[in-house]
């Protein structure tokens, strides 16, 4: 029986380590004015039909109101950067193109939602907001282009005098950040992933479980609010590397309160807010 203890003791001991490991994030200062904030509108203080998701009249509206703002950014053909959620522009413009495939003039050709409003360059996203509330920015990475999205991003945003952090489901995209801007706070971005079907099941499987962590060392964790409970991993990150957590996306107040009680970063839509709250 001791001997039995002392193997399975060594089998596993290894292997706890390992997951200890992969699950390994950081805790360190952020920038002023961008751990302080602690709302961010999800694409925008957006409201149909006058100011639609990702749109300038969105992100106006929530810098109005005091509010950061969650957007997120694609590559396109020009090398341009654009802010628009979705890849394809059926959902959001009504015509079935890849914004990867256009370039910055035909933008004009686009409208959001039947509004007026266009989709807007990620830099005319931070005229808005220079000097002012911060960002949350997503990158969208497509076919590969990971690395060329990350760079020309941060090439952008290095002229530009505005508080931010990058995210991204993608752990191409922070390691790439790790690498070559380890001074950005980056943060993982995560949910129950196991049925997108997009990538082989293991590697969504491990995604969903942020196993990657050990290798990006991620800021921050962005777990969809809905489903962090079914996982023990993002409990682990707090409570053992004490990783800031960020809930996204909050559609009620009374839940936002709390999670924003708890210390969370709140990504809302559909609500405001109370003054004492902000």
């Amino acid at each position: 029986m001791k001997n039995l203890r002392r193997l399975l003791l060594f089998l596993f001991f290894p292997l706890g380590m390992l997951y200890l490991w992969l699950l390994r994030c950081q805790r360190r200062p952020w920038p002023e004015g961008l751990k302080e904030h602690h709302w961010f509108a999800h694409r925008g203080l957006h409201h149909q039909p006058d100011a639609p998701e990702n749109s300038l009249a969105a992100f106006r509206a929530a810098l109005e109101n005091g509010f950061g703002a969650e957007l997120d950014v694609h590559l396109m053909k020009d090398g341009h950067l654009a802010v628009i959620h979705d890849s394809s522009l059926l959902r959001t413009a009504g015509v079935d193109v890849r914004i990867e495939d256009l370039c910055a003039e035909d933008l004009k050709d686009y409208r959001l939602e039947g509004s007026e409003e266009r989709i807007p360059l990620l830099e005319e996203v931070l005229d808005l907001f220079e000097g002012k509330t911060p960002l949350v920015i997503e990158l969208k990475a497509v076919d590969k282009n990971h690395k060329e999205l990350t760079a020309a991003v941060c090439r952008l945003l290095d002229r530009y005098s505005v508080s931010y952090c990058i995210e991204s489901f993608d752990p191409r995209v922070l390691y790439w950040l790790k690498k070559n801007r380890p001074e950005i706070i980056r943060g993982q971005l995560s949910c129950d992933m196991r049925e997108e079907g997009n990538y082989h099941p293991l590697v969504l499987w491990a995604l969903t479980h942020l196993l990657s962590s050990g290798f990006t060392r991620p800021d921050f964790i962005a777990y969809d609010y809905k489903t962090r409970k079914k996982f023990q991993e993002l409990t682990i990150c707090r409570r053992l590397y004490g990783v800031q957590e960020a809930s996204w996306t909050l559609r009620d107040a009374d839940t936002a309160g709390k999670l924003r009680r708890k210390g969370n970063l709140i990504i809302f839509e559909g609500f405001m807010p109370e003054t004492e709250e902000r």
